[in-house]
């Protein structure tokens, strides 16, 4: 009885290391992924234009403050005391529009290419997803990241998931 426990047990320790060695480990750089989308591209067109247009204000606020500050100086001295304060005021005033509104159109940019880059996170890491359960690797690797490990022993999805975002080719070494 001792021999068939000792037995069925060496046999299931020897099935069990089996099994782990036929796991698949893969490998993916999603930062080059997402780069290669045609989505990305889309994108930094529409963040440059929404960013050249928030520049744009910004440049209007700029030149208005710029030249009430120079009438303010060429005109100083024949300016009463009072109307010398109302245009220290004005000019603070707009001073601090100013500044409030690059801080607002510095939040409104990160929010809008947050919202724009969501969707395209998603649908690469769906692809990603679909291949590492489609080909049954255990575990994924994103290279480039701080963990040590045997790149070469590794198989790279990267391939694959182009093919399955529809992707043609793989982007220029940078």
């Amino acid at each position: 009885m001792k021999k068939a426990i000792k037995l069925t047990l060496a046999v299931a320790l020897m099935l069990s290391a089996s099994s782990l060695f036929a796991q698949k480990f893969g490998r993916i750089n999603s930062q080059e992924i997402l780069l290669a989308m045609p989505e990305t591209k889309e994108m930094e067109t529409n963040m440059q234009a929404y960013g050249k247009d928030l520049q744009d204000n910004l440049e209007t606020i700029t030149v208005e403050f710029n030249q009430k500050y120079l009438d303010f100086q060429k005109n100083f001295d024949t300016y009463s005391d009072a109307v010398k304060q109302l245009k220290q005021k004005e000019l603070q005033e707009l001073q601090n529009r100013r500044e409030e509104f690059e801080q607002v159109a510095q939040q409104d940019y990160q929010k809008k290419q947050q919202e724009l880059l969501t969707p395209i996170i998603e649908k690469a890491k769906a692809a990603i997803d679909k291949v590492t359960k489609e080909n049954g690797y255990l575990v994924v690797f994103e290279t480039g990241s701080l963990a040590s490990y045997d790149e070469a022993a590794l198989t790279d999805l990267a391939p694959q998931v182009r093919q399955e975002l529809g992707i043609a080719d793989a982007p220029a070494a940078q």
